[in-house]
Parts: structure tokens; C-alpha cells; sequence
């Protein structure tokens, strides 16, 4: 026969193996209510995703907030408060934002953007924005008559950058003599490009060139080749370019199939 303290001994002993095992897998226990370790991972992933690091610092403060969380929980709970509508509809939004993001997620590791992706859209914006830059001035005027009298001031000596201070309805390259800093010809509307890269480095427009702004003395002051970015530099611009793209297709192709009465 077992003696009675001997079976106390082994039950004590088993109710510890017990409690070991629950705080083994429990973070906390909380009035009684056991708080899972997995509260305490799921957010520690998050913070890595984020690009924090989870130091042994940061760790007890997810403790403590995971602690607080429940306490907090429990305290809302004894109220009644996840039995109102106000609740049901905010969790309701919640699993709808998280269920779509999911999604979206799960779309973009199936569609992926490559790095082939990526040169093939760069190579098209090199096509596009590749050869010349021009950096030129211009003084733009509303009536023809107004332009004439300033190429012939320009012509005695009348100093561009001054006109154009003066008398430019540009309010942008007015304030700075007229500079309409480095571009490709195609920035500008056809009759001032057409104008433009048709001078040589330094020579004025002899007539006044009429746009849909109004009349404008254009001076190329200088030429070179483009200066486009490098690949490497823009590559993660490009991608996640493509990756709003990408998905906003998704979207609207889902959208196109859906049956909405």
C-alpha cells in the first residue's frame, strides 16, 4: 500500500510538472486566464518585418504589453462591451482590411515584378528621355508688338535676365532672369521646342514664337547629352512603380468580373 504522504508527494509533484509545462507555453497567467507565448511572437514579427530589431529590451516590453493587452481585454469583456454593435462593426472592418491585405500580398508574391521587369521598363524610359537636354531663357509677353520691342532692346545691349525680370508673364523662370533650367525638347509645347532646338548655343530667336501662353523670346544658352539616372539608382522607384501598376490591374480586372446587381 501507498502511504498517504508518499501519494501527496506524487501529486504534488505531478501538479508541478503540470504548471511547468502551462508556463513552458503560456507567457503569462492572467486572473486565472492563461496568456498563449504566440501573442508575444506575432508581435515580435511584425516589429522584424518592420526592420526593427527584437533585442532582449524590446522582448520584455512585448511582454509587458501582451500583459496588458489581456488585463485590458478582460476588463472590456466583464463590461459587455464585445456584445455591442459598435464592436461587431469595427471588428468586422478589421477582418475585412486584414483578409484584403492578405490577398494583395498573396497577389503580389504570385506576380512578381523581375529584375528583368525592371530593365526592360528602364531601357524604355532611356528610349524615351535619351539624347539632347537644352538649357535655355525665354521672356513671354502677350502681344507680339511687346516681343519685337524686347528682341530689339536685346539687340542694343538690354541684358536678358533684367527683361525678363521685368517684363516676363512667367512668374516660375521670370523671377530668375528666365531660366527655364535643363530640358528635354519635348518638355515644351511643339512651337517653343521647335523654336528652341532649332538656335545654336547662345543665339536669340530673331522673331517672337507664338504658343497658346502668348509670345515668347527664347535664348539657348547651352546643349548637352542627357543626364539620365544610372539603373541601379532608380531600380527600386521602377519596381515599385510596376508593383502599384501590377496590382492596380488586379483590382480592376476583378472588379470587371464581378457581378454587381
Amino acid at each position: 500500500m501507498t502511504h498517504p504522504s508518499f501519494r501527496s508527494l506524487l501529486t504534488a509533484c505531478a501538479l508541478s510538472t503540470l504548471s511547468a509545462a502551462l508556463w513552458a507555453q503560456n507567457l503569462a497567467i492572467v486572473n486565472g486566464k492563461a496568456v498563449p507565448k504566440a501573442r508575444a511572437e506575432v508581435l515580435a514579427e511584425q516589429l522584424a518585418k518592420s526592420g526593427r530589431p527584437v533585442t532582449p529590451e524590446l522582448e520584455a516590453q512585448i511582454k509587458e504589453e501582451v500583459i496588458n493587452r489581456e488585463i485590458f481585454m478582460q476588463e472590456a469583456m466583464r463590461r459587455g462591451l464585445d456584445a455591442s454593435d459598435e464592436y461587431k462593426n469595427q471588428l468586422e472592418l478589421a477582418r475585412q482590411s486584414i483578409l484584403i491585405r492578405e490577398l494583395f500580398n498573396d497577389q503580389q508574391n504570385k506576380d512578381k515584378v523581375t529584375d528583368a521587369d525592371i530593365k526592360a521598363e528602364y531601357d524604355k524610359f532611356v528610349a524615351a528621355n535619351g539624347g539632347k537636354e537644352y538649357r535655355a531663357r525665354h521672356i513671354l509677353v502677350e502681344k507680339e508688338d511687346q516681343a519685337k520691342a524686347i528682341v530689339a532692346s536685346l539687340k542694343k545691349g538690354a541684358k536678358f535676365e533684367d527683361l525678363a525680370k521685368k517684363q516676363s508673364k512667367d512668374p516660375g523662370s521670370g523671377a530668375n532672369g528666365g531660366d527655364l533650367d535643363w530640358a528635354a525638347g519635348g518638355n515644351y509645347v511643339k512651337e517653343f521646342s521647335e523654336a528652341m532646338v532649332a538656335l545654336k548655343k547662345g543665339q536669340l530667336t530673331e522673331k517672337p514664337v507664338k504658343t497658346q501662353f502668348g509670345w515668347h523670346v527664347i535664348r539657348l544658352d547651352d546643349v548637352r547629352e542627357a543626364q539620365l539616372p544610372k539603373f541601379d539608382d532608380v531600380k527600386p522607384q521602377i519596381s515599385q512603380q510596376m508593383l502599384q501598376q501590377k496590382m492596380g490591374q488586379f483590382q480592376q480586372d476583378l472588379r470587371a468580373k464581378a457581378k454587381i446587381e
